[in-house]
């Protein structure tokens, strides 16, 4: 409790508060005492008591993204029974397990079977090992699936992963309305078929035919139905998961009854060939009638249509014996040793039954024997039977609705797969072990008078199995019709893939998704046109195996990343647990179909490189994040493992942008410049300097850097920004050209403006900072280019169409005068420029010599340019020379004179104020001063370039002090006679830039020599390397 003084001194009401510490709505000025330390930041970081408040109801917490605060607050009671257990054993059994399973286990064998239905379910184990380890971390609002994995693997794996999932929901919808046809069609009424063929090789082609008919009708009804009101759907599901449990009962209960009472279900075998029962009435070749052998059907069949005893027959139906066996021979009678091995058969072989007696005669292709339908292998049938496992997500996509989810899930889906997966293995055996070969891999039961031939172990009666199938079929069918385009629309409403926003994202009144459905039927109506079970069935595991695979990369990821908010309440998961599930899913994706897989594959990367490009910038703490993370760290520790080779050098920039008082950029083309020589390459730093104080300009400098970031888009500039503020520019450069990068990532060039006015400029501190930067960047031996009159430097959308870029190579400090043409010629603005590289020549030198050397030095280089040596004779210093050194030293001079102690500064500036005729010596060294100080000597000699050219000056016009100033300012005067000379009409001129002076006294003398040198040229960029080479001959 607060100490007593406190409390004295309040009075009775505010006391009151804070004795019960209960009544917080007084207002925000009762602070806590004990929190009074912390009372000026409550309202951005709260107190713990008020943020566990707001807790107790998820939907109100601060979320990273406050998504998912508009979902409805209906208050989620279901269970985990109720809630994820019989959703997930409704969506996993399906059409595969009536339709197709005793077909596998004929034609693979049971071991082969087991082997598949156990490398299948062990797939989706894992996988839900994983999707519980992601589900129980964190709460899971509605959406699931796509939720979880868009979430924890980034919004570009989410959006892959979730049309992957969408797609194969889709694609499951037309599958369950295909077998549910195929059920109608062959089993319940035959008679309802609208194409027929009397040609047993046609009779594929026209029940295909049928099967598109009738699925396209079915589907359009299934469709209203979902549209008329998923409340209908949902009420029905637990009928149908009726229809699927009581159908399994059946098959368990006639198994255990055929081990002591079989069935009666005769097939009919000639030799060893299975016989279809169709247009049989009697098992044999003749009969007895009265007195008389009479031929049967079956004799006509074979003999050419003729009733004669002595007519010309098949020669294998002559040869062998017809032979009727029991079609279920039942639990007991030992069938499995028969069932063990696999009998894969090519399309159109007859089905035979090895052990039966037969000779081998050929004898013709009848359409009375029972014919493989399709060409089968065991990846084939991995394929088939891989959605008979799917639709474990059907919990976690109801995860809005559970009370518990993080407990409900991972109990839920686990007893889930362990129930089916007990279901479908001990089918298999059951299967094996009680129902003959023969009839196994006769897919549509055409040997036991077309029953399904599930139906025929089942008890009471077949018919139980063959509605239960329809029911359960259909049901799952408008299931997958009502979760697809519910997942679509969490899709769309995400924002991540531009092209769904318009339409899907809007859901209309009623809350259906209608355009997201009417999208799904016709994705659904493709499926269906193609009419095979067995062919839509494969496409399907693509997705759902991609789906998969990416739900356990995610979860193997997290947790080799170790991730701080990766605290899964579920804890029996492990990475290599994910990593084993997702090589399986990769696996079988290549092993049941590699042309598929690709396919899938290619559909996915597209959607992910489609969302990187287009999608909106989504910031959802994702995995991917923190493997980038990863990635990076560990690239930057080898990166500092040693200075790079000269052949992997390559400008890493640091941009020095100026800010006017708007906080805009004056010089905009520097960065253009800058994206043009590195052509999206390497390393771009743009730094800028505020002068001020860091605690109070804080708001400025992010608005400073979103106007930065801005830009660098415009631009096209990949890189950072960094801003530093600093009492003084200077400092603030120094600091920048220090600090900045990371690691072996840091910028080895610096690149800035000239100060275009510091000769007009009142303030001395311009130039100044400009020598302190080259004087830093030399210390820190990074490379200096000094961009001067950019803003006639051309934009990205700008190219020359011809000209050239001219190298003054003076002076040689590492190569970079040849690399920086050579990479701006990378860029489309310079790229028809030829370059030129001069240089200069003295007396003693022999130019020819120079001029083949260079030429060979290029072409080692692998660099074209032309080449040119200019020779600089040795003549005396012009007068035009002697009055530009004269001017700069009057200059210089005036400004120490003004460099007195303060109190005189002020008192002269006050006097400044009074003389009106003074004020032009108060801008330091301006145009205007230069005037007046020198006006008389104007007059006197009016010489300009064209008129002194090398005149001897033997008697100089005025007192020059200091020699080597002379000295240089010749040396800036006559090269810049050549340069201009020769590259006037240039795009672009590079030159070596000449070092700032030692002793700082002579620092705006430099200025001037710079300023001579570059006299008369449109665009310059003054170079200084970093004192390391950056070019090779060497490969």
């Amino acid at each position: 409790s607060p100490c007593p003084t406190c409390l004295s001194s309040d009075p009775g009401r505010k006391k009151d508060i804070y004795l019960n510490n209960t009544s917080y709505e007084d207002g925000d000025e009762y602070f806590d005492k004990n929190l009074a330390l912390f009372e000026e930041e409550m309202d951005t970081r709260p107190k713990v008591s008020s943020l566990l408040n707001r807790m107790a109801n998820y939907t109100n917490l601060t979320q990273g993204a406050r998504e998912h605060e508009e979902a409805e607050n209906i208050t989620p009671q279901m269970g985990t029974f109720m809630g994820v257990y019989l959703p997930c054993l409704q969506n996993i059994f399906g059409v595969i397990l009536f339709l197709r399973l005793t077909w596998v286990v004929g034609t693979a064998g049971v071991l082969q079977a087991f082997a598949i239905v156990l490398i299948c379910c062990c797939c989706t184990l894992l996988t839900a090992i994983s999707m519980s380890a992601i589900a129980t971390n964190g709460v899971v609002p509605a959406g699931g699936s796509y939720f979880m994995i868009s979430r924890a693997l980034g919004p570009e794996f989410g959006g892959a992963v979730g049309l992957c999932f969408y797609l194969g929901t889709t694609f499951a919808a037309a599958m369950y309305i295909l077998g549910a046809i195929e059920i109608f069609l062959i089993y319940i009424t035959p008679e309802a078929a609208i194409f027929r063929s009397t040609d047993v090789l046609k009779e594929s082609a026209a029940m295909l035919n049928n099967m598109r008919v009738y699925g396209s009708a079915f589907l359009v009804l299934m469709v209203l139905v979902v549209f008329v009101g998923v409340r209908y759907v949902n009420k029905f599901a637990s009928l149908f998961l009726a229809c699927v449990i009581v159908s399994i009962l059946a098959i368990y209960a006639g198994a255990i009854k055929s081990s002591f009472a079989p069935p009666h279900f005769p097939v009919c075998m000639l030799g060893n060939r299975t016989l279809s029962g169709r247009q049989i009435d009697i098992c044999a070749k003749t009969q007895e009638l009265g007195n008389f052998t009479v031929p049967t059907q079956l004799w006509g069949l074979f003999c050419n249509s003729s009733k004669q005893l002595n007519a010309t027959c098949d020669e294998y139906f002559a040869h062998n014996n017809v032979t009727s066996i029991q079609g279920i021979p039942g639990l007991a009678s030992g069938i499995i040793t028969e069932n063990l091995w696999s009998s894969y058969l090519q399309k159109g072989e007859i089905i035979e039954k090895p052990s039966a007696h037969s000779v081998d005669v050929l004898g013709a292709m009848s359409q009375e024997y029972v014919l493989a339908d399709i060409t089968t292998s065991f990846t084939l049938l991995v394929g088939i039977f891989f959605p008979s496992v799917t639709g474990i997500m059907a919990g976690s996509n109801r995860s809005g609705d559970l009370k518990d989810a993080q407990k409900s899930i991972p109990i839920g889906t686990i007893l889930a797969i362990l129930t089916t997966s007990f279901v479908y293995l001990s089918n298999v055996v059951l299967f094996g072990a009680c129902i003959e070969g023969v009839v196994l891999r006769d897919k549509f039961g055409d040997a036991v008078h077309r029953n399904l031939v599930v139906g025929t172990l089942s008890w009471p009666s077949p018919w139980v199995i063959v509605f239960g199938s329809f029911f359960s079929t259909c049901g799952a069918g408008l299931q997958s019709l009502t979760g697809a385009p519910r997942l679509l629309q969490a899709i769309a409403k995400d924002n991540i893939i531009p092209f769904l926003r318009v339409r899907l994202a809007a859901s209309p009144p009623n809350g259906e998704p209608t355009w997201a459905l009417l999208l799904t039927a016709g994705i659904a109506e493709l499926g269906i046109l193609i009419a095979s079970l067995d062919l839509v069935a494969p496409i399907l595991s693509m997705f759902f195996l991609m789906c998969y695979l990416f739900v356990n990369l995610a979860c193997a990821l997290q947790t080799l990343l170790r991730t701080p908010n990766w605290r899964p309440r579920f804890r029996y998961y492990h990475w290599a647990l994910s990593f084993v599930g997702m090589s399986i899913c990769l696996a079988l994706m290549f092993v049941s179909s590699w042309y598929y897989a690709i396919v899938a594959m290619v559909i996915a990367g597209m959607i992910y490189k489609y969302i990187e490009y287009q999608g909106s910038e989504k910031e959802w703490g994702d995995g991917i994040r923190g493997l980038s993370l990863s990635a990076a760290r560990f690239a930057l520790l080898r990166l500092e493992e040693g200075p790079p080779h000269t052949k992997n050098w390559r400008p890493q920039l640091l941009v020095l942008l100026k800010l006017d008082e708007d906080l805009h950029v004056k010089h905009p083309r520097l960065l253009t410049f800058a994206s043009q020589l590195k052509a999206g390459k390497g390393l771009t730093i743009v730094g800028s300097v505020m002068v001020g104080n860091f605690l109070e300009n804080y708001a400025e400098v992010l608005a400073a850097e979103q106007t930065i970031k801005h830009l660098m888009e415009a631009e096209r500039v990949k890189g950072f920004c960094q801003l530093v503020v600093a009492a003084k520019v200077r400092e603030g450069i120094s600091h920048l050209i220090q600090s900045c990068g990371l690691g072996g990532m840091k910028h080895n060039t610096v690149v800035m403006g000239w100060p275009n006015a510091w000769r007009q400029s009142e303030d001395a501190r311009a130039w100044k900072t400009f020598i302190s930067t080259v004087r830093v960047t030399t210390a820190a031996r990074l490379a200096l280019l000094v961009a001067k009159n950019v803003a006639f430097y051309p934009g990205n959308a700008e190219p020359f169409l011809e000209g050239n870029i001219d190298v003054w190579w003076i002076v040689h400090d590492g190569g970079m005068l040849m690399l920086l043409p050579f990479l701006l010629k990378q860029h489309k603005v310079w790229r028809k420029c030829n370059i030129r590289i001069f240089t200069v020549a003295q007396l003693e030198d022999n130019s020819i010599q120079m001029k083949k050397d260079l030429a060979t030095f290029l072409y080692h280089l692998r660099i074209e340019a032309e080449v040119e040596v200019v020779e600089m004779h040795d003549s005396d210093i012009s007068a035009y020379t002697y009055e530009r050194t004269l001017m700069m030293e009057q200059r210089s001079q005036m400004l120490r004179h003004m460099r007195l102690s303060k109190t005189e500064r002020d008192r002269e500036a006050q006097l400044v104020k009074d003389r009106n005729s003074m004020l032009r010596l108060t801008s330091i060294g301006s145009d205007e001063d230069e005037e007046t100080e020198t006006y008389q000597e104007k007059v006197q000699m009016t010489w300009t370039k064209d008129k002194y050219m090398p005149v001897s000056a033997p008697n100089p016009p005025a007192p020059c002090r200091d020699q080597s100033n002379v000295r240089r300012m010749h040396t800036a005067v006559k090269l810049n006679e050549v340069i201009v000379n020769k590259s006037h009409e240039a795009k672009l001129v590079l030159l070596n830039m000449p070092g700032p002076p030692r002793n700082p006294a002579g620092d705006e003398n430099y200025m001037e020599f710079l300023e001579v040198l570059t006299e008369g040229l449109e665009r310059v960029l003054l170079v200084r390397g970093g004192g390391s080479e950056v070019i090779t001959i060497y490969s």
